[in-house]
């Protein structure tokens, strides 16, 4: 799903680059209306040969003027564009707010280290915690290099001493792992700093 989607992206991104931005598209189908400086007037003076010969578009943006020529057959062109470019965006959107991603966004980091910091949530919360972190190992850290899991508490507990590199072996033992833990309340306002700083002395981490 990662791979179709970031392919979906390029698709846009190449959409975006072959010329659909609203001054591009306008220059495809018209040619802006001008002004020149009139010396006798001492003012700026709009052409008016096209007044009435051409449908016009004004840009709010700037005040420009656009006498449009395009045929039917292009403006229909460019509506089919724009429409498959809205469906691009209105799908990346939805991967990027869907399963583990709602939660934790994009990982984009290639060595992580996960805090685990349950507090004190009832064992039915400390089941939905599980199952989001499980959703997150095998659906985005699967696509990156190295990864560790750290739990906060009175006795720190971590899943490996280092950061590990990820292949379908150490994603299940972490997942297996994190299922082991044990349901404990918070013991110490202390613990999650201790937790955070112990992941940070990981020199290969970078997240």
């Amino acid at each position: 799903q990662p791979l179709i989607s970031s392919a979906k992206w390029l698709q846009l991104y190449g959409l975006k680059r072959n010329k659909l931005s609203l001054s591009q598209i306008l220059s495809q189908i018209g040619f802006q209306h001008r002004k020149d400086y009139v010396t006798t007037l001492g003012k700026l003076v709009a052409s008016r040969y096209a007044d009435g010969l051409f449908p016009q578009y004004k840009r709010a943006q700037d005040g420009s003027v656009y006498n449009l020529t395009a045929k039917k057959e292009l403006i229909l062109h460019f509506v089919d564009c724009l429409m498959g470019a809205i469906e691009l965006y209105k799908q990346r959107m939805e991967w990027l707010t869907s399963e583990s991603r709602q939660i934790f966004g994009v990982i984009q980091e290639q060595c992580i280290v996960i805090v685990l910091d349950f507090g004190t949530v009832a064992p039915t919360e400390f089941d939905l915690c599980r199952d989001a972190l499980a959703m997150v190992l095998l659906e985005q850290v699967t696509q990156i290099a190295k990864f560790n899991l750290i739990r906060a508490a009175q006795d720190l507990m971590k899943w490996q001493q280092k950061s590990t590199a990820v292949s379908e072996h150490t994603v299940k033992s972490a997942v297996a792992w994190l299922w082991k833990l044990d349901h404990m309340t918070a013991a110490s306002h202390t613990s999650s700093a201790e937790a955070l700083l112990e992941a940070m002395s990981d020199e290969a981490v970078s997240s």
